[in-house]
């Protein structure tokens, strides 16, 4: 016992120690473009041993109004909110309700059978196979804005005639996971997920400002509105009211409550006090590969240490909350402006914390690492059908419209401090990122592909999907093959393939047969969405 409370002595002492070498100015200096009384913004908190080393509010919650950002304020969690419906799920079975091996059609039983036990804890661990419903609304031709009914959303789950993956086989993140799990604590309890997460989780922890967002006639005292940037420099309203759908997201909170919350993952006091270890356990695969998504949490390392965090972004929200679990301390990070790399910010802000417990970073730049000319290109990951495309400009490798820091010879990082490795293999490049651990695109760079009029004019002609209720209109326009979804303005395709096309927003376009020289169908995929099918509704008048 003096062992440890020595212990507690000196570790107290070392983080006033640390959290005193880190000025104020230095995190106010990451926050600078929004604080300002005409700009949405930030508001963060700084946690070390439970309580708050830093806190302040940047930018406004209203420019409406003229409202400030505060501590208190009320922001839509968008992901973040994963790991509350995980807990609800936990707690629900620890009362008898349901198990986590049970099979999701026994609660929601509209959901096609395909050929395959789909558990609740394959689900907790994004496993399943469920399609992103997300992805599957916009390639329908519609917008999250215009999504706010949850029997629409079923609807289109339902509808779905195939899986992204053989339940178990393989880590692929999806919406559609968490939605469902939502109503499975409904169907199962009696009780929304509202209302048995206030009784279970908001009101014993005290998260007073806290609710799941399942009903857009409520009020929300404090609640923020959200932003994205206008090309003139303002700032447009990209926020809704209507937007109700929980499980996936819909929680609603403040940095002050989610000091609450993030107390708990030490003291694990809801339920049985179990909780907390079956949300912070790794997945596991099949073939017995761990994964490093538990229930609605990342846990991977960062720089050497471990962490255990999730992000959000929804309409013009941004969260973040990272917790470094060896240092108790974590990083609480609330944005109502769509532009804002809240990710990156979190890890910022833990860089100047925990910057003597960290490894080493490299140089980003420095005279013995070789040119990077020969990693810029288009690379293609053969299981997502993904492209990536990486550029050099003043000696610097590019990609998402950032530079990339570089940590070794082939090796740059993300903006979140994802690794990116580029290695020759075969006689071709490949180019291989590893997101919280998981191997996330893995590709061989492709050569340019053209292709002639006659070739594209090979995939023109309207196709439609009856997993989407979707048509699209395929054209050859100035010598590129564009894509119509329904009524919407085409959008430009470039082929990675011969008979392979993507976009940066729709994904890949991937044709499946030729009949008369002319395609008689594809199959869409995106990370999240993979394999619906398109025919080709009239083989006999190709392009017409």
């Amino acid at each position: 016992m003096r062992y440890v409370s020595f212990l507690l002595i000196a570790t107290t002492v070392a983080t006033c120690a640390i959290a005193a070498t880190v000025p104020s100015q230095q995190v106010d200096q990451l926050f600078a473009p929004y604080d300002r009384p005409n700009s949405p913004g930030c508001s963060v908190g700084i946690i070390r041993d439970g309580k708050f080393v830093y806190r302040k509010s940047y930018g406004e919650a209203s420019l409406e109004l003229g409202v400030p950002l505060t501590s208190q304020s009320v922001f839509y969690m968008a992901s973040l909110s994963k790991q509350f419906t995980a807990a609800s799920v936990v707690l629900a079975a620890e009362e008898g309700f349901l198990s986590l091996d049970d099979d999701v059609r026994k609660y929601i039983p509209e959901l096609p059978d395909y050929g395959h036990r789909i558990t609740l804890r394959q689900m907790l661990h994004q496993t399943s196979g469920f399609r992103d419903f997300f992805t599957l609304f916009y390639l329908s031709g519609s917008d999250d804005s215009n999504l706010s009914s949850p029997e629409r959303v079923l609807k289109l789950i339902t509808r779905q005639k195939g899986l992204n993956n053989t339940p178990g086989d393989t880590f692929v993140y999806s919406n559609s996971n968490y939605f469902l799990l939502g109503l499975v604590v409904k169907r199962a309890t009696g009780k929304s997920l509202a209302e048995f997460a206030a009784q279970h989780i908001f009101q014993p922890l005290g998260m007073t400002h806290t609710l799941f967002y399942d009903d857009n006639k409520i009020v929300v005292p404090a609640r923020v509105a959200a932003y994205d940037s206008a090309n003139d420099g303002t700032f447009h309203v990209d926020w809704s009211t209507t937007f109700d759908i929980v499980g996936s997201g819909g929680l609603m909170s403040s940095v002050d409550d989610l000091l609450a919350w993030d107390n708990d993952f030490y003291a694990d006091k809801l339920g049985k006090g179990t909780v907390i270890r079956q949300l912070e356990s790794h997945g596991r695969l099949n073939n017995g590969h761990e994964i490093n998504y538990g229930m609605g949490l990342w846990l991977a390392p960062y720089r050497g240490l471990p962490t255990v965090a999730h992000s959000g972004g929804t309409l013009g929200y941004r969260t973040e909350l990272l917790r470094f679990p060896q240092q108790h301390f974590s990083v609480i990070a609330l944005c109502n402006l769509a532009s804002v790399e809240v990710e990156g910010l979190a890890r910022k802000i833990s860089d100047l914390y925990l910057s003597d417990q960290f490894q080493s970073i490299s140089p980003e730049a420095s005279q013995q690492f070789p040119d990077p000319t020969p990693f810029a290109g288009k690379y293609l990951d053969p299981r997502t059908h993904t492209v990536y495309t990486f550029t050099v400009r003043d000696g610097k490798l590019m990609a998402w419209g950032v530079v990339l820091p570089r940590i070794a010879a082939n090796q740059f990082y993300d903006s979140i401090g994802n690794p990116i490795t580029f290695e020759q293999s075969n006689g071709r490049m490949t180019a291989r990122l590893v997101a919280q651990g998981e191997t996330y695109f893995e590709g061989a760079k492709v050569e340019p592909l053209r292709l002639t009029q006659h070739q594209l004019e090979a995939f023109t002609g309207k196709y439609r999907s009856d997993e989407l209720e979707v048509t699209y209109s395929l054209t050859v326009t100035d010598g590129k093959l564009a894509v119509a979804i329904g009524d919407k303005s085409p959008v430009e395709l470039q082929p990675a393939a011969p008979n392979e096309f993507y976009s940066p927003d729709m994904g890949a376009l991937v044709f499946t047969a030729v009949s008369g020289r002319h395609a008689s169908g594809f199959a869409v995929y995106t990370q999240s969405a993979r394999g619906m099918s398109f025919d080709r509704l009239d083989l006999s008048s190709p392009g017409r």
